[in-house]
């Protein structure tokens, strides 16, 4: 059966199929994870209906603590019951989740993985929540994309109700749970056809009911407890055979091949990287590079972490294998190694491959970004007679240095992928309009797409810089754009803080928005951006959205102007027919609010197109003036000096990524 297909985000593909199967849904909504809560409480506000002909009965809590109670006493009640959290939200719920578990009770916790607050607290994600719940008794299935949220959400609703055990269904925060790409949807009654409806009257038989009435909860001596804990081991030993008959279900429907480890590369790969997230589309991208150039490296994407099924992860290995290379995107402080890499060890082992090399690193911490150079990296050191055994990558760790030098950054995404960056304001409609954009692009074209969108913590008024890629082909760079076709600078006074030109390809485009002539340009723009405009062949344009938007009368609104200059520009949609949805979609979004709203919007987009101006880049910026030296902060305590100069400059200017550990030492 073909899918329909449409471009969202990770918690909409997840709150998509969790909806389906979900009969009540016990919601405290918290960053990254909020968009699934809210989905759902709409759509059952709206009357959809699940795939039992019902609305889902939405309760939104007071606390995360409150939520999982609740999902606990709704199971118990034989309703089929769905959560989504993440983080510290996540860690409030494990007390439940002992309870849900030791009583196998089918619930399923979707998760957009989230960084804990240790140090500091980070709204960004990682592994660290997800990996404190491996003691819950919880199954634990993780997807690497948008699409596999769709498609293992299901699987995990799924396995749920048939083995009994509940299910913790993860993604990257912010990563995967905001990334925007094209999807194929479940229709409802397929999910329908491979519910065990077997399984699903056995779970409502055992519900409490005062007319069967069971003993559930008690407390127990020594006598017992332990005899009683080891009855659950029937059901964990099961799992993986339900988890696999349903990824086979999935597969033979959508011709995927989704196992519970999932190779990739060659049959003869001597390096192999293990890990799980959307590392792994990315790391992908490594291996055809690597493998192009003659070598032999591949890559086993975890998807069924827990239980970590033993044999099927040796299985996934190929014969030739010497060296493992495992990445976990979590710090476990004082052990002996990161949780999957401890799993790894642990199953090889006893194996036939237990003189393999293995060596565990540490990536994308709160988000951090990984790149194809940080993958690389990882792979040669594995490659090594003596390597980093704990490294980290994508970082400069000058205090224990365990950090892996970053000696190559290979352009490694499809030939064809158009990629693009917008710098906006957070609350100016940047990414408003890129989302737009992209869904215009996805929905009515055969092209992939991908965007993503980078925020400072505090969101509205900080910078936010949009990352949107489109091509022919799959794509799977999981990491920010840093080669750019189309650059576009949405606020002029950032020009003269951050380095924004300097990620446009040679012979690329450039959008400032702003009402500067060459003679101001020549004044206000710093010398690094004007070389560089000049030596690389940039076609650069500026339009004056802000002065135009006023003028319409949209005030400081000026997200459709920019955005229908960038569809001029950019040439992927033919400017009739982007010009055509971009009204449409102004139609859907403004026409509650008036025909007077619709009109100005439709007349900014008309705009956008009429007012660009191209800028005929002089000769003489090959050779600028140098800018004057950047303001130190004038006092006289040493420590407040090294404070601002070290750390907070370079954060304000968005070169904190490349500062190294020493910095934040005390």
């Amino acid at each position: 059966m073909s899918r329909q297909k449409k471009t969202m985000d990770g918690n909409t593909a997840a709150a998509h199929v969790s909806y389906a199967f979900t009969e009540v849904a016990a919601i405290y909504p918290i960053t990254p994870s909020s968009v699934m809560a809210e989905l759902s409480d709409k759509w059952s506000a709206e009357g959809r209906k699940n795939l039992f002909g019902q609305p889902v009965k939405v309760s939104v809590m007071q606390s995360e603590g409150g939520a999982a109670g609740a999902v606990h006493g709704s199971l118990t009640a034989g309703a089929l019951t769905t959560t989504f959290t993440a983080s510290q939200g996540l860690l409030l719920m494990i007390p439940n989740m002992y309870k849900i578990a030791g009583s196998l009770l089918p619930g399923v916790t979707h998760v957009s993985a989230r960084a804990l607050a240790t140090h500091a607290l980070s709204i960004f994600g990682d592994h660290s929540d997800v990996m404190s719940c491996r003691s819950t008794g919880y199954a634990m299935l993780c997807s690497n994309n948008p699409q596999e949220v769709m498609d293992l959400g299901a699987v995990a609703h799924l396995a749920a109700l048939k083995g009994r055990v509940p299910f913790l269904h993860f993604f990257d925060g912010f990563r995967t749970s905001h990334e925007i790409k094209k999807v194929e949807v479940w229709d409802y009654e397929e999910l329908k056809e491979m519910v065990d409806m077997d399984a699903l009257a056995a779970f409502r038989a055992r519900a409490l009911n005062p007319e069967h009435p069971v003993l559930r909860g008690s407390a127990q001596n020594p006598d017992i407890f332990f005899q009683t804990s080891e009855t659950r081991n029937q059901y964990y030993d099961a799992l993986p055979a339900v988890v696999e008959d349903y990824l086979d279900q999935v597969n033979c429907r959508l011709g995927t091949n989704y196992q519970l480890f999932n190779f990739y590369g060659p049959p003869d790969a001597e390096t192999v990287m293990v890990a799980m997230g959307s590392m792994c589309d990315a790391a992908e991208e490594v291996v055809d590079h690597l493998n192009a150039q003659g070598e032999k490296v591949g890559l086993v994407k975890v998807r069924l972490y827990r239980p970590f099924v033993t044999d099927r992860f040796l299985a996934a290995l190929p014969a030739t294998v010497q060296n493992i290379v495992v990445m976990d995107r979590c710090k476990e402080p004082s052990s002996i190694g990161e949780p999957l890499y401890q799993d790894v060890v642990t199953a090889l082992a006893a194996s036939p491959l237990a003189g393999v090399k293995v060596v565990g690193g540490r990536y994308g911490l709160g988000s951090k970004d990984t790149t194809p150079g940080g993958i690389l990296a990882a792979f040669r050191n594995g490659q090594r007679e003596d390597p980093v055994r704990s490294f980290t990558i994508n970082i400069v760790d000058d205090v224990t240095h365990r950090s892996l030098p970053i000696l190559e950054e290979p352009d490694v995404s499809d030939a064809d992928t158009i990629s693009c960056k917008f710098w906006g304001l957070g609350g100016d409609g940047t990414v408003g309009a890129n989302k737009n954009s992209i869904k215009i692009i996805g929905d009515n074209t055969q092209m992939q797409v991908q965007a993503y969108f980078q925020y400072d913590s505090k969101k509205s008024g900080g910078v936010t810089i949009s990352h949107l890629r489109f091509g022919k082909n799959q794509i799977k760079a999981s990491y920010y754009v840093t080669k750019a076709d189309f650059v576009a600078c949405h606020l002029a006074s950032y020009m003269e803080k951050f380095d924004i030109v300097q990620d446009i390809k040679p012979g690329g485009t450039f959008l400032l928005n702003c009402g500067w002539g060459i003679d101001e340009l020549s004044a206000r723009l710093p010398a690094a951006c004007k070389k560089y405009l000049a030596e690389n062949n940039i076609k650069f344009y500026t339009v004056d959205a802000i002065k135009i938007a006023r003028e319409i009368g949209l005030g400081g609104r000026t997200n459709m102007i920019l955005q229908s200059a960038f569809f001029k520009l950019s040439g992927i949609l033919p400017i009739e027919d982007a010009v055509k949805y971009m009204k449409d979609a102004i139609v859907t979004s403004y026409g509650r609010k008036g025909e007077k709203v619709v009109n100005m919007n439709n007349a900014a987009v008309d705009a956008g197109l009429e007012s660009l101006v191209e800028i005929t880049i002089p000769e003489s910026w090959k050779n600028p003036a140098p800018n004057g030296v950047p303001a130190s902060v004038d006092t006289d305590r040493v420590d407040l000096k090294k404070y601002v100069d070290g750390i907070m400059t370079p954060v304000n200017n968005m070169r904190g990524d490349a500062l190294p550990v020493s910095a934040f030492m005390d």
